[in-house]
């Protein structure tokens, strides 16, 4: 048996789009299995190599999840950091519902490197919002903000449980949101974090500290936010100077 057709496309994406489809109907869900290479092969008639590449591609674009023996998984999604949107904006672009938990919203003083980020005084007040970040009940992230009081006091009382802080920003502010320069490490997560994130003491966390600017240049918002690692990837795009 072949891995290719002579109209359409080749066999190995006709099971992936059938796969797809039954993911995107709903009719298996993340963490439920999919059929073997061997049940693939039989109900497609097409070779176990051609099942197992179906299954291969599937498993590179993060749609399934093999698991040695145990067999192939639906994937759960992970949140791809490759454009500057808000959290809740990656969520949605994924149609995951997400839930936010206020931990702090108060205006703090004295913190010298978070005002130095923002490029201001040593001794500005600086509003202080940190959010545990949910689907469903499950933890995603853990991120807190930073952003100069003498513009945005009033956030402190703002429903950010509810809302994006990009679109309160846009819509209550007038304060468009173009670009951010971010430092990406991984980190262990220190007891507090563990805790709030369900994850093993000591276990990498994926840190993302980043500098929000708006459309005036203007250092707005200093972040910084402990994601799972198994949720999430940082897709970078790299050039190569053509050789003169």
């Amino acid at each position: 048996m072949s891995g290719t057709h002579r109209n359409g496309p080749p066999l190995y994406e006709r099971i992936q789009n059938a796969i797809r489809k039954r993911i995107e109907a709903g009719q298996v869900l993340p963490g439920d299995a999919v059929p073997s290479e061997r049940e693939l092969a039989k109900t497609h008639k097409v070779s176990l190599m051609t099942a197992r590449h179906a299954l291969a591609g599937l498993e590179r674009e993060g749609i399934v999840e093999r698991r040695g023996w145990a067999g192939t998984f639906v994937a759960r999604p992970k949140i791809h950091f490759n454009k500057l949107m808000s959290y809740t904006e990656h969520m949605s672009s994924l149609g995951l519902v997400l839930r936010s938990r206020v931990l702090l919203a108060k205006v703090i003083e004295d913190d010298q490197e978070v005002a130095a980020r923002l490029g201001l005084p040593a001794s500005s007040h600086l509003v202080k919002i940190e959010r545990l970040r949910l689907a469903g009940e499950e933890p995603f992230a853990l991120e807190t903000c930073y952003l100069p009081a003498a513009d945005f006091s009033v956030l402190v009382t703002a429903p950010l449980e509810r809302i994006s802080l990009f679109a309160a920003l846009e819509h209550d502010y007038g304060v468009e949101l173009v670009y951010a320069d971010e430092e990406v490490d991984a980190t262990a997560a220190d007891a507090n974090i563990a805790e709030l994130l369900a994850v093993p003491n000591g276990v990498p966390v994926l840190r993302i500290r980043q500098v929000v600017y708006s459309t005036k240049g203007k250092a707005t918002i200093y972040g910084v936010g402990f994601y799972r690692s198994e949720r999430h990837t940082l897709f970078i795009r790299r050039f190569r100077k053509s050789a003169a």
